[in-house]
């Protein structure tokens, strides 16, 4: 959705291809606490910089 590659914040399925997982990877994360996000509007999105972090990637 979000096509931006610097995009502050990104979608569950944007996360997953940025770091190279599959979305249900993300989405248990997310549901574990493990990967923290942020309500914008609607919609449950992934702050760049903390995904990252999760992940161990430098940006």
């Amino acid at each position: 959705m979000n096509r931006s590659p610097n995009s502050l914040a990104l979608t569950y399925k944007d996360a997953a291809v940025l770091v190279g997982v599959e979305y249900r990877t993300i989405r248990l994360g997310v549901e574990r606490g493990t990967i923290p996000t942020v309500q914008l509007g609607p919609r449950r999105m992934i702050p760049r910089a903390a995904l990252l972090r999760v992940f161990g990637v430098e940006p």
